[in-house]
């Protein structure tokens, strides 16, 4: 068996594993999240008598219930503000419910818009990202750059419906790649070195699904060597994922260059069992008109998204990374 192979076996049994874990957890939390709905209703039915009810209902569940935590006036205020938000909806939506307590107000403070908000619940429960995670997402904008950008792309031409939708679903324009370590002033060598070395962080924002095959991954022709910027394996897509990264701005020729890397990865590794590679090309910037008039004609499924570099990260979300991307990513 090959290697990348056996690791593909290993991540889909790890994920198997996770998910059953979190479904387990899932039923005593949603039960929880429709205990606090309920309360929050209580409170709003009785808000004409203000803070002294809060004080007294919290006091009370303290007294009756002092194994339990959650009960704290500010607490029960949110429960209510919980409540009138999805009151109007017959039942709390599945992504809802099943989120913790936190992430929910996480949610309820940082995100207005109803459907927005969901968007962001789905994808914490898709992902099993953490607190401190989804602030993150929700403050580098990830439903603009994932849900709401157009994407520059020929998957609906050259990809099974499905296939097409799941694959436009997972990229995002543009990518905002933290590379703490890279230098003030960067050459595209450094972004690739920089990449490597944060790969955990890189993987969080490629998104869930993408394994890493390997960097300035070799592949010969018998006379000549080249070498792919970054190899993905992505368990959903069941394919091979081939980036190539340029530090400067769109170029047509770049195209050609990423669709013969696509080709090799076919004709080299890819499976009978694998579906069709699929080439994403990151770039500074890139002018709509050029990209599309790139891809007309090209027979491989091939992305065209930009990139931004972050150089400051606050210190809790390393912190944070460095032990959640163990159990995220």
């Amino acid at each position: 068996m090959e290697e990348v192979e056996f690791k593909n076996i290993i991540e889909s049994v790890k994920s198997d594993i996770k998910s059953t874990q979190f479904r387990i957890i899932q039923n005593i939390n949603s039960e929880l999240i429709n205990l606090y709905y309920r309360l929050g209703k209580v409170i709003d039915d009785n808000w004409k008598y203000g803070n002294n009810f809060v004080n007294e209902l919290s006091l009370e569940l303290k007294q009756t219930f002092p194994d339990m935590k959650g009960f704290s006036t500010r607490n029960l205020s949110r429960m209510r503000v919980f409540y009138k938000e999805y009151k109007d909806i017959q039942n709390l939506p599945p992504a809802v419910a099943n989120l913790p307590w936190t992430h929910n107000y996480i949610l309820l403070e940082k995100v207005k818009e109803y459907n927005k908000r969901l968007w962001y619940a789905e994808k914490c429960l898709d992902n099993g990202w953490s607190k401190i995670i989804l602030v993150h997402q929700i403050e580098s904008d990830l439903y603009q750059r994932q849900k709401d950008n157009p994407k520059l792309t020929n998957f609906d031409d050259k990809m099974p419906v499905m296939q097409s939708k799941l694959a436009k679903d997972m990229i995002k324009d543009p990518y905002i790649f933290e590379l703490s370590n890279i230098k003030v002033k960067f050459k595209e060598l450094d972004i690739k070195k920089a990449m490597i070395e944060k790969i955990k962080n890189l993987l969080l924002e490629f998104g869930k699904g993408f394994s890493f095959v390997g960097s300035e991954y070799k592949i010969s022709t018998g006379m000549n060597d080249y070498y792919i910027d970054l190899l993905f394996y992505h368990l959903e897509l069941r394919c091979y994922v081939v980036v190539e990264l340029k530090n400067d701005n769109f170029k047509p020729e770049y195209i050609g260059q990423l669709n013969f890397y696509v080709t090799a990865i076919n004709k080299s590794i890819k499976k009978d069992y694998d579906n069709k590679t699929i080439g994403l090309l990151l770039c500074k910037g890139k002018e709509k008109m050029s990209v599309e008039w790139s891809l007309d004609g090209i027979n491989n499924p091939i992305g065209v998204s930009s990139y931004e570099i972050e150089k400051y990260i606050p210190k809790n979300i390393w912190k944070k990374l460095s032990v959640e991307e163990e159990k995220n990513v």
